[in-house]
């Protein structure tokens, strides 16, 4: 076979247009749910920015919001009545206001509610992924290859552990498999240990340990990831036509997986089976988002729903400054019957920003090597 022709990257301004544009769509929709969710309960909302930093441009709307698009387009707020900062911190003077001037305030609302209104950010980008995979579903056909072992290839950890042309694999390590790409994403996402395939061979089963390959690949625009590998090739796809509760069902299952893949990554860097600089920053992130855009607007949007459900995921981390840091907090107030004091909220708060922006610095730098950003500003320096 001749050297694969890699696909020319695409420029610098409509990489940053493409990932603007991405983050400026999921920010209105996560932040889009935190408001819905307010408005639902009546609290009085007094700002919903998207990007932080100085103001670009705003209106204000017979509500009395403010919305407001700010200079650095990386994420967005929605800035409650009584709230101190954009993180939504309670200012401390709002707790000494008498009874009759609390209705409506965020901080008084009852606890549950507070609760939905934070985990509606979350939950919406997760109904946002599952509403774009319904409509591919819907307009190409649910696209899957059936678990079946079409091909060994010679030399493959699959062929020395005995993998066999026709087996249909059942599970892998204990996890049922529907479809090919179901043993992809535990292969792919695995850390190169053996794993254990049950196996149906003609009528019998038998359960088959194998060691995969770490191996390197290079995909269309020659970007370089290291995985592990099986050696086996999938039968062709099967394209079924589905009609709305088929369609949404199937969404479903593909977004759980997504989510599934994304928490079992985030356990092995935590573990340390997975180095911390594997996981995308910003650049990275921009960097595909611009690929992608440059195959087209579905191969966009995919990747718009793929990066929905990891921004709906990572909010949910128990992290404070992030949506499932408050509902961490408001657990604990759940349990003590009282909020925490408000210094070692304020404490937690600062300790989640400067987490945040550690890991945010690691992954920056990271990707600037990775990509090659950093050679590109020594050249231009030196």
């Amino acid at each position: 076979m001749s050297e694969l022709a890699f696909l020319p990257q695409p420029g610098l301004i409509f990489t940053l247009a493409s990932f603007i544009a991405m983050i400026a769509v999921l920010v209105v929709v996560h932040e889009g749910g935190h408001y819905l969710a307010g408005r639902l309960f009546g609290a009085k909302i007094e700002a919903f920015g998207v990007g932080f930093g100085r103001e670009l441009l705003g209106w204000t709307d017979r509500r009395g919001v403010r919305w407001k698009i700010n200079a650095i387009p990386l994420g967005g707020y929605v800035k409650f009545v009584g709230d101190m900062n954009e993180a939504s911190q309670v200012d401390p003077a709002i707790l000494s206001l008498p009874e009759k001037d609390r209705r409506g305030l965020f901080a008084f609302l009852p606890l549950w509610q507070r609760a939905v209104i934070v985990a509606a950010g979350p939950a919406i980008n997760f109904l946002f992924a599952i509403l774009i995979l319904a409509g591919f579903n819907l307009a190409l056909g649910h696209q899957a290859s059936p678990p079946v072992v079409e091909r060994v290839m010679p030399g493959s950890a699959a062929e020395r552990a005995g993998v066999a042309v026709g087996d249909r694999i059942l599970s892998v390590d204990g996890k049922a498999v529907e479809r090919f790409e179901d043993i992809t994403a535990e292969i792919v996402t695995g850390t190169g240990n053996r794993v254990e395939l049950l196996v149906q061979r003609g009528t019998a089963q038998r359960r088959i340990v194998v060691t995969p390959n770490m191996v390197e690949t290079k995909d269309r625009f020659g970007n370089v990831s290291r995985h592990p590998r099986l050696g086996i090739l999938r039968p062709a796809e099967v394209v079924q036509q589905v009609g709305v509760p088929d369609a949404l069902r199937l969404a479903v299952i593909d977004t759980w997986s997504i989510t599934q893949t994304i928490g079992r990554t985030l356990r092995q860097v935590v573990v340390g089976e997975r180095a911390i600089t594997e996981m995308g920053g910003p650049v990275k992130t921009a960097q595909i988002a611009g690929q992608q855009a440059s195959l087209g607007l579905l191969s966009a949007v995919a990747f718009m729903a793929f990066f929905s459900i990891n921004l709906g995921f990572i909010n949910l981390l128990p992290i404070p400054m992030l949506d499932g840091g408050h509902l961490l907090l408001y657990g604990i107030e759940a349990v003590r019957r009282q909020p925490m004091a408000e210094k070692v909220q304020q404490w937690a708060f600062m300790s989640g920003f400067a987490a945040l922006m550690s890991l945010m610095a690691v992954l920056t730098w990271h990707d600037m090597i990775s990509v090659g950003l950093l050679n590109r500003l020594a050249n231009l320096l030196g």
